[in-house]
């Protein structure tokens, strides 16, 4: 059984889910890349902003799927910069606490909009 969640980002963006639920032996969600948005779909030209804006926005979708971050099983990052990295680390840090996921930080050249310093896609898996 398949579910797109709707969170908000996606919508701003192109047509595709902003995160995908599958159930079946266990709940399964995927995230889009996720960027940082705020709550009024504004970007902030500061990277950390942008960084725990897009952590906020991944958690949100996993919540509307009953789930946190004690289930995701694996990140993949995209910054822009290599030079945030630093900033990065402690943010990415705070909101995973204890989660220990599967997990790949990517520096790109760019992202779709010129503004958009980060995304963060997320695997997530919550046994029945």
């Amino acid at each position: 059984m398949r579910q797109n969640i709707d969170t908000g980002i996606a919508r701003r963006i192109a047509l595709y889910s902003d995160a995908v639920l599958w159930r079946g032996p266990a709940q399964y969600v995927t995230t889009s890349g996720t960027p940082g948005f705020d709550a009024a779909g504004k970007l902030s030209p500061d990277f950390a902003v942008q960084a725990e804006w897009a952590w906020k926005n991944v958690l949100a979708a996993l919540k509307q799927a009953d789930m946190d971050v004690s289930h995701i099983v694996k990140v993949t990052q995209y910054i822009v910069r290599k030079s945030d990295a630093p900033v990065y680390r402690p943010i990415r840090e705070k909101f995973l606490g204890d989660a220990r996921p599967a997990s790949m930080l990517f520096y790109g050249m760019e992202l779709p909009w010129p503004e958009m310093l980060i995304e963060i896609q997320a695997d997530a898996v919550k046994p029945f």
